[in-house]
């Protein structure tokens, strides 16, 4: 939990795993993300409200494969990151970081940090995970900053990765070494 000081108000931010009840308020949230983000989030804001509540809870329920995170602001849901690995025994050793979003009036204030950290202590005590990979759009430099600076490395460049509108959009794949 950490707490923010704007204009002699108090703001405490909680991060924790979402649960089913939470479904609705991060659908909402997704929504958001797709129409503020459509060339660094997946799917398609059609796909995505296309979601029944039962694929959203699927989606976020924490198992021994997948954990979403939320940051709360009170009750309001205004950060979410998902962190999920592979089944198979020879890649169980690593994770992958996916869909982190901050509310666009919460950023700035060290959410994302909170997140990405909830998400690697979750990969690393909960699954003796050993690494953290993730992929960004090659044009979002504020994201690949804020990677960077939770330690990740890039290692590569998947060309075209992504189309929209008829554009192509390159992602970095980044990695980051838990021990």
């Amino acid at each position: 939990m950490s707490c923010f000081l704007f204009d002699e108000i108090q703001i405490t931010t909680m991060i924790r795993l979402l649960t089913a009840a939470d479904a609705g308020l991060f659908r909402t949230l997704r929504l958001l993300a797709v129409d503020n983000s459509p060339t660094s989030i997946w799917p398609t804001r059609e796909e995505e409200s296309a979601r029944s509540t039962e694929q959203t809870i699927a989606r976020i329920q924490s198992t021994d494969l997948q954990a979403v995170f939320g940051a709360f602001a009170d009750s309001e849901l205004i950060g979410i990151t998902g962190v999920r690995r592979e089944p198979l025994v020879q890649v169980r050793h690593k994770a992958t970081i996916w869909g982190v979003f901050v509310h666009p009036s919460q950023r700035g204030q060290g959410i994302a940090q909170l997140l990405l950290s909830a998400a690697t202590v979750h990969a690393s005590n909960e699954w003796d995970c050993v690494q953290l990979m993730l992929c960004v759009n090659a044009e979002n430099v504020a994201a690949k900053k804020l990677y960077v600076s939770q330690g990740f490395e890039r290692f590569g460049v998947e060309p075209r990765a992504m189309q929209i509108d008829g554009r192509f959009y390159d992602e970095e794949h980044m990695v980051k070494r838990l021990r």
